[in-house]
């Protein structure tokens, strides 16, 4: 039997980062999903209502990708009372042509904040005007703080507002990202948040919507990433009806857990109704961003294909630098 890497999050956080490769990592995933015959189940999600959690199981076999993984991601929402983390979870890395393990990722969630983020630049990169200059964040946890970094990759981002449930914690988080990306960070009400933003970024577990279409201002691109659970959401039903582009991850999956679903269920979007991924807006199937007047909400509800992509990129790090502490069968 083939021998196994084990890796600790801290190991991971040396070999990954968030950063232009990264980017091109979860990018060229999606690109995949729309022009290769790639396998993802759909995610099967347990609900742990009694705890305010939820654990997710994504996979993904992506052919022109020698490695595929399995994830297992709890989300508990109230940890951070207890003085823990929200998300946690592993990854476990199989050859693709023999389907022997090959890594176990003991990230703790880390690989996933990171193609999360990937993601959301990807999603600005494609979907956003070229001279957006103004971030909005909705959430003020790590996504957020990632999401505005992530941003800063593919945008020249000057000036950005932070809204949080929690006063405090949002003031943290802009402070810390002023400091970090070297921008203005301010917070604000949401609606000061849509007032301002070229680019809204939602990285909530919110079950209530947060944003309505009265808010929505031309040019505007919305990255909308919270809802991946069918008890989540963001955005109001009047949001997807009023938009000029709706660009999913997934069609199938954002049916079922992502912005569309409570527009479906709400009569404001048909049932059946057809809509382009963001692979194939990459892969020039489908067309992006019509103009610079153009609203457009990009609907990501967090796909296996990323998941295989960013731990593959991981793995083949983690091979290059020698780390990680190596199991012999």
């Amino acid at each position: 039997m083939p021998d196994v890497k084990i890796l600790t999050e801290a190991e991971l956080r040396r070999v990954v980062e968030l950063d232009s490769d990264a980017v091109e990592c979860v990018e060229n995933a999606f690109k995949l999903l729309a022009t290769r015959n790639v396998v993802m189940p759909p995610i099967l999600s347990l609900h742990v209502a009694e705890h305010n959690g939820e654990v997710d199981v994504k996979t993904a076999y992506v052919p022109g990708i020698e490695s595929f993984a399995i994830k297992m991601s709890p989300g508990y929402f109230d940890n951070p009372k207890l003085g823990l983390q929200s998300v946690s979870g592993l990854m476990v890395l199989f050859a693709a042509r023999t389907g022997m393990v090959q890594a176990i990722h003991l990230d703790n969630g880390y690989l996933t904040d990171i193609r999360t983020a990937a993601a959301g630049a990807v999603a600005a990169k494609w979907l956003s005007r070229s001279d957006s200059h103004v971030a909005g964040i909705l959430g003020s946890g790590r996504q957020a703080r990632l999401q505005l970094e992530a941003l800063a990759l593919v945008r020249d981002i000057k000036r950005a507002v932070i809204w949080g449930r929690d006063p405090t914690k949002a003031r943290q988080c802009a402070d810390e990202c002023q400091q970090s990306l070297d921008i203005e960070v301010r917070t604000g009400t949401i609606d000061e948040v849509m007032a301002a933003g070229d680019i809204i970024v939602t990285t909530t577990p919110s079950r209530i919507p947060l944003i309505h279409a009265a808010q929505l201002r031309p040019g505007q691109h919305i990255t909308a990433m919270g809802s991946d659970a069918d008890y989540k959401t963001e955005l109001a039903t009047d949001v997807i009806p009023t938009v000029s582009r709706y660009i999913c991850d997934s069609l199938a999956q954002c049916r079922r857990q992502g912005e569309l679903r409570p527009a479906i269920a709400a009569g404001t979007v048909k049932f059946g109704a057809d809509f382009p991924e963001l692979g194939q807006v990459i892969a020039g199937q489908q067309p992006g961003r019509g103009s610079d007047h153009d609203i457009t909400v990009c609907d990501l509800t967090g796909m296996g294909v990323q998941d295989t992509a960013i731990a593959a990129f991981a793995f083949d790090r983690v091979l290059r630098l020698d780390a990680g502490t190596i199991i012999s069968n």
